[in-house]
């Protein structure tokens, strides 16, 4: 047997588990989320139980990443389910310290904790894969503390493995780039503001309107940092004119190219 079919069987197995009650999913549209959603709702399809895929209408992520969830939710037949929150009423999270994420993942489960409760599904399943457990993410101690399930990360599946089983299933977003967190794009101990996510959202999407590839642009007080794919920086530098004026008009003064290139993170550098 191939590897990747063994871990497919894995997964099947792990899902036929859980599916012998109701089950919820904090679904973001994202490769992870769906591949869990996928292989949920085929194993539920097996026993009659109900697969809810919940997804978080929050301040902190892209408008688009609902359009999307909603979408492939739609696609993968789960019971989509929206659930509207505002990290940055807590205003120890708008002060965006360096445990940010583990008070914003505890204040969002518990919300998903509380709708499962409600429907009566006794599993609350989220997409961390293997990778995410070597690298900093404080987030994962709040879904331990609550008790959420991440079969990936049980199943020992990296993201790798993850994109290439979402492909054999057929999944519309198997090769979607990640579409983290607005406030992974300011430094931490800086108060985060809906003007400055509105400003960095909108140069986000115009910049991918116009250059192939990963793009994030990281706020350094006046400064703003331009990743990219390396493949990606002679696009950049073509429509040097273009980007400068755009970013300008959002209100960022002084506009830099990372030679690092993207990378995911890349605010954590330091941190464990």
């Amino acid at each position: 047997m191939s590897h990747m079919n063994d871990l497919k069987n894995r997964l099947e197995t792990q899902m036929a588990e859980y599916a012998k009650e109701d089950i919820c999913i904090a679904f973001s549209g994202g490769v992870d989320s769906s591949l869990i959603l996928k292989a949920a709702v085929d194993a539920a399809g097996k026993t009659g139980k109900k697969v809810y895929a919940v997804t978080f209408d929050s301040r902190l992520h892209p408008s688009c990443d609902l359009e999307i969830a909603s979408r492939v939710a739609k696609e993968l037949g789960g019971i989509h389910c929206v659930i509207s929150v505002d990290e940055l009423e807590q205003e120890e999270i708008r002060n965006n310290p360096v445990n940010r994420c583990y008070l914003c993942k505890k204040h969002l489960f518990q919300s998903l904790k509380e709708y499962a409760k409600d429907q009566g599904a006794s599993y609350v399943l989220d997409g961390t894969n293997e990778d995410d457990m070597h690298v900093y993410r404080p987030g994962i101690k709040a879904l331990k503390e609550l008790g959420i399930e991440s079969p990936l990360a049980k199943l020992h599946i990296t993201k790798a493995e993850v994109k290439e089983l979402a492909a054999s299933y057929g999944i519309s977003v198997a090769s979607r780039p990640s579409s983290p967190c607005m406030a992974t794009r300011i430094p931490y101990n800086t108060k985060i503001d809906y003007d400055i996510l509105e400003r960095i959202g909108k140069g986000e999407e115009f910049l991918k309107s116009v250059i192939k590839g990963n793009v994030r642009l990281r706020l350094h007080g006046d400064v703003v940092r331009l990743e990219t794919d390396r493949e990606a920086m002679n696009e950049v530098l073509e429509k040097q004119n273009e980007i400068i004026s755009k970013l300008k008009n959002l209100g960022f003064i002084y506009i830099t190219l990372d030679l690092e290139g993207f990378r995911s993170g890349s605010m954590d550098i330091g941190l464990e």
